[in-house]
């Protein structure tokens, strides 16, 4: 059986870790209620003292509903710090301006919430002499399924080798409520938006093929799409003299 009380120490000690090295003096994270931001929050909280979850909502009523109440609930259980920051105004006002320049798609207007957010979360953290928190974790990463520059962009990030599977073992682990494990994943980007609705696949599957390395053929064409597109989301960028590469938007 799985050791989560050694693992969640080894965890707690990497952030000391790495705000030690960075020289940093706290940490501050997008607190959505969903499992991945609330494992980080717990996971930073219990390692700093001075953390900040920040909730963005940014239209969708979810975000000002259920996961609203998951992350404060998270938040007292664990005395997290929580601010909110209402991002659907910047939002709107950000695609009135670039609509005048060209139409825009539906990915990429949905794409400049997660951008938003990740503007927010550096500014704050600059201003307080903090680092800012990854919530992805291996199984969006295999498939891509984060904005880059958006939720991609962080710090560090105390999850991102865990599949969905073994984060839902270890939020039963640490008893949280269990509202947050029931309910479908969703980035909350537009109304009625679940992730597996989305890529067309379950994280089940994913993480069958990640763990087991088993597939099936419809599953696997699926997520060989999706890993092959987001390939340029997984490296840095390109600098003049190294080879190019064919870049998809997500």
């Amino acid at each position: 059986m799985r050791n989560y009380e050694q693992e969640k120490q080894e965890r707690i000690a990497f952030i000391q870790q790495v705000l030690a090295d960075a020289g940093a003096e706290g940490i501050v994270f997008g607190s959505s209620g969903g499992k991945d931001s609330v494992l980080v929050s717990i996971l930073c909280r219990l390692a700093c003292s001075n953390v900040l979850g920040v909730m963005m909502p940014c239209g969708s009523t979810r975000n000002y509903g259920s996961d609203m109440e998951d992350a404060l609930t998270v938040a007292k259980q664990y005395d997290i710090p929580m601010v909110t920051v209402d991002l659907t105004a910047a939002r709107d006002s950000l695609l009135a301006a670039v609509e005048k320049a060209g139409e825009l798609t539906a990915a990429a207007v949905a794409n400049m919430a997660p951008r938003l957010r990740m503007n927010a979360l550096y500014a704050l953290a600059h201003s307080r002499k903090s680092l800012v928190a990854g919530t992805g974790n291996r199984s969006e990463l295999y498939m891509g399924y984060f904005t880059k520059w958006g939720d991609g962009a962080y710090d560090f990030n105390p999850i991102g080798d865990l599949t969905v599977t073994e984060i839902y073992e270890f939020l039963r682990y640490l008893e949280v409520p269990a509202s947050i494990i029931a309910k479908e994943p969703s980035a909350g980007l537009y109304e009625g938006q679940t992730d597996e609705k989305e890529m067309g696949i379950t994280y089940e599957a994913i993480d069958r093929f990640l763990l087991e390395g088993k597939a099936d053929p419809a599953d696997l064409a699926v997520m060989e799409r999706y890993h092959q597109q987001s390939h340029h989301k997984r490296e840095k960028a390109r600098i003049y003299g190294q080879l190019s590469l064919n870049v998809f938007y997500k």
